[in-house]
């Protein structure tokens, strides 16, 4: 299938369903042993016409990037958007340029489509001294777009002071349940200034309650639950989504909620009445109490 996407001023775009390797090759550290079936998954992601690949340094320590490599062998690369990301204490200048170069290695590729903060600097890193490690890689045109991940308005706008680049977009914690960036005006301020807010955990893991407004939308409109979920994220101006997936059928469940619209009033009424939301992420909060100044 072909996914829709959803395109910036400046020409940037990106499909409005990705796949997030998260937990594919361990989590903070290696783990080999599902490698023949991650690898299979994310090939058939892309038969199935995924083209967002969303990965990190972090993730299984290099392992995700290094199953995604694996996976691209005989994959037509240019036809891919992927997505990889530099962790806080790897942003110092010279740091960050051998953290590229080591992910670039992993994923055995010369280039990536969207390099991304994984958070705003560890303490004692100068965000002017990152940003111009990632202008420096944009310059050489071995990245094509930057972006950051859970960045609260304030750390977005000190970011875009320091880059001559734009930041496309902010990947944060965000779905039915779990409401910061709609409590702290982050869906605000990238609505607003043309920012892509990547959603991430679009489904809690698959653990997102039933409760039964959700299962009276599903059988309105004739879909599942998590068809209901996904769908309601990407009706909304500049929000795209990542899911992390390794079965095919979630992978064809998760599609289905591409194509279709929901009556604007059945998504506010979701945005108004789902029970349960949470202010505040149970994953990564954002970080307030160090804020820059605006």
């Amino acid at each position: 299938m072909e996914i829709p996407v959803k395109k910036l001023k400046n020409g940037f775009s990106l499909p409005v369903y990705g796949l997030g390797l998260w937990q594919m090759g361990g989590r903070w550290e290696v783990d080999s042993s599902k490698d023949d079936n991650e690898i299979e998954a994310i090939q058939n992601a892309i038969k199935t016409g995924v083209t967002h690949i969303d990965t990190a340094e972090s993730y299984g320590n290099g392992h995700a990037e290094e199953l995604l490599g694996e996976a691209l062998n005989g994959v037509d690369r240019d036809k891919l958007i992927i997505a990889t990301k530099v962790s806080g204490w790897n942003q110092r200048y010279d740091d960050l340029l051998r953290s590229f170069e080591a992910s670039l290695k992993r994923i055995r590729t010369d280039y990536i489509d969207l390099y991304l903060l994984h958070r705003f600097p560890d303490a004692g890193i100068s965000i002017s001294e990152t940003m111009k490690a990632m202008d420096n890689l944009v310059s050489q045109g071995v990245v094509r777009n930057i972006g950051v991940c859970n960045l609260t308005p304030n750390r977005l706008i000190e970011a875009q002071k320091h880059t001559r680049n734009k930041i496309v977009c902010n990947q944060v914690h965000y779905n039915l349940q779990y409401r910061e960036v709609e409590a702290k005006g982050v869906l605000d301020f990238c609505q607003k200034n043309d920012i892509l807010l990547s959603a991430w955990r679009p489904l809690q893991k698959g653990l997102l309650p039933k409760f039964p407004l959700l299962e009276t939308m599903a059988k309105k409109y004739d879909k599942t639950a998590a068809q209901i979920a996904i769908n309601w994220l990407i009706s909304q101006d500049k929000v795209i989504t990542l899911s992390k997936t390794s079965n095919p059928e979630h992978l064809k469940d998760n599609l289905g909620s591409i194509g279709w619209s929901m009556a604007k009033e059945d998504i506010e009424k979701l945005r108004k009445e789902f029970p349960d939301q949470k202010p505040v992420s149970d994953a990564v909060p954002l970080d307030y109490k160090t804020d820059v100044a605006p």
